[in-house]
C-alpha cells in the first residue's frame, strides 16, 4: 500500500523542504495544510500539480480531522515559530502551538495514523551550563514559546502510551536555508544576514554576538524528518535535531563575509528577551536510533543559501 504523507505547515520554510524531500521519494502522496500565516504559496510554486493543498487552520478542529483523514504518517510543523513574538503576543502562540497540536494529535489518533513526526524546539533547553545539550536534562523553558513547544512534546508522549499513536518529536536547532523569510522583525538571524549581506547594508546583532547556535540546514533536518517516520521502536521518544557543532553570531557573519569578499562591521543592539545564550546538540541518539547523518558543513550551508537569496531577492525586486 502506497503512503499518504500530510505536513501541517507544508508552506513553510521548513515544511516547504520537507514536501520537496516526501516528494522525491515518489512512494506516495503529499497534502499540505496551512492557513498561510506565516507560509508561502510560492515556497511550494513550482511544484503545483504534484501535492495536495489544503488551506485550514490548526486551530480549527474540524479542518484537521479532514485533512488528516486517510494519511499514514503526519509530519506537524505548522506553529508560530518566534520566541520574541511568544513574547509581544503570546495568546496566538499558545493557541496554535498547544491547542492546534492537540487538534493535530487527537485527529492522527482517531484516524489511525501509523506515526506522527512533531517539530520540537532546542528553545525548551533554556540556558545550561553543560554543553552539548542531551535529551535526558531537565528542561529549562524561558519564554512561553519554549515552553509551548515542550508541552507539545509531553502531548506527544502521552498520545504514544495512552492512545497508541506513535510519536516521535524532534527538537529543531537553528534551522537555516532557502526560503526563509527576511521580510519580518521576528525573522530567523541568519535569513537577516543574508538580505544584509546581498544589500551591502551592516547587519544588526542583538546583544554581544558572541552567543553561539547549532546551525542545521533544512535539508539535513528534512532527510532526519523522515528518517524518524520510519525508524523501529522508537515512539514517544524525542531527539535533537541539530548537527552538534556551534558558532558564534559574529562567527557566522565573519564566514558570509569571507565569502563575498567584502568587510560589513556589524551594529550591536540591546539582548533579546528570552533568547538562550549557547545552544549546542548531543547527535548521539539521533544517529543511533534514527540513523542521523548531517551532510551539510556550515559553509556550504551558507554558500547554497546565499545563493538562493542573492537570486530570489533579485527577482522580487525586479518584478517591483
Amino acid at each position: 500500500m502506497s503512503s499518504r504523507y500530510l505536513v501541517t505547515g507544508g508552506a513553510g520554510f521548513i515544511g516547504s523542504a520537507l514536501v520537496r524531500a516526501l516528494l522525491d521519494r515518489r512512494d506516495g502522496s503529499v497534502a499540505v495544510l496551512d492557513n498561510l500565516l506565516t507560509g508561502r504559496e510560492e515556497n511550494l510554486s513550482e511544484l503545483a500539480g504534484h501535492f495536495e493543498f489544503v488551506r485550514g487552520d490548526i486551530r480549527n478542529a474540524s479542518a484537521v480531522e479532514r485533512a488528516v483523514a486517510g494519511a499514514t504518517h503526519v509530519f506537524h510543523l505548522a506553529a508560530i515559530p518566534s520566541v520574541p513574538r511568544s513574547i509581544d503576543d503570546p495568546v496566538p502562540s499558545h493557541e496554535v502551538n498547544i491547542d492546534g497540536t492537540f487538534n493535530v494529535l487527537r485527529a492522527c489518533a482517531a484516524a489511525r495514523v501509523s506515526r506522527l513526526v512533531y517539530a520540537a524546539s532546542s528553545s525548551a533547553y533554556g540556558d545550561t551550563e553543560v554543553l552539548p545539550k542531551v535529551e535526558s536534562m531537565l528542561p529549562r523553558p524561558k519564554s512561553p514559546y519554549a515552553a509551548q513547544k515542550l508541552m507539545g512534546e509531553y502531548y506527544c508522549s502521552v498520545f504514544s502510551s495512552c492512545f497508541g499513536l506513535e510519536t516521535v518529536a524532534l527538537r529543531f536547532f537553528n534551522v537555516y536555508g532557502p526560503r526563509q523569510d527576511p521580510s519580518s522583525p521576528y525573522s530567523g538571524v541568519l535569513s537577516l544576514f543574508m538580505k544584509a549581506l546581498i544589500a551591502r547594508t551592516s547587519p544588526t546583532i542583538f546583544g554581544d554576538g558572541e552567543q553561539s547556535r547549532d546551525f542545521t540546514y533544512v535539508e539535513d533536518v528534512a532527510s532526519l524528518v523522515i528518517k524518524a517516520a520510519f525508524a523501529p521502536n522508537v515512539s514517544g521518544n524525542v531527539y535533537n535535531a541539530g548537527n552538534g557543532n556551534r558558532y558564534t553570531l559574529n562567527q557566522v557573519w565573519r564566514e558570509l563575509e569571507k565569502i563575498e569578499g567584502v568587510s560589513l562591521p556589524p551594529r550591536y543592539g540591546p539582548p533579546r528577551a528570552g533568547d538562550v545564550r549557547d545552544s549546542q546538540a548531543d547527535t548521539t541518539a539521533a544517529r543511533r536510533d534514527l540513523a542521523h547523518d548531517p551532510r551539510f558543513t556550515l559553509e556550504e550551508g551558507l554558500r547554497r543559501t546565499l545563493a538562493w537569496y542573492r537570486e530570489n531577492l533579485a527577482e522580487a525586486n525586479t518584478a517591483r
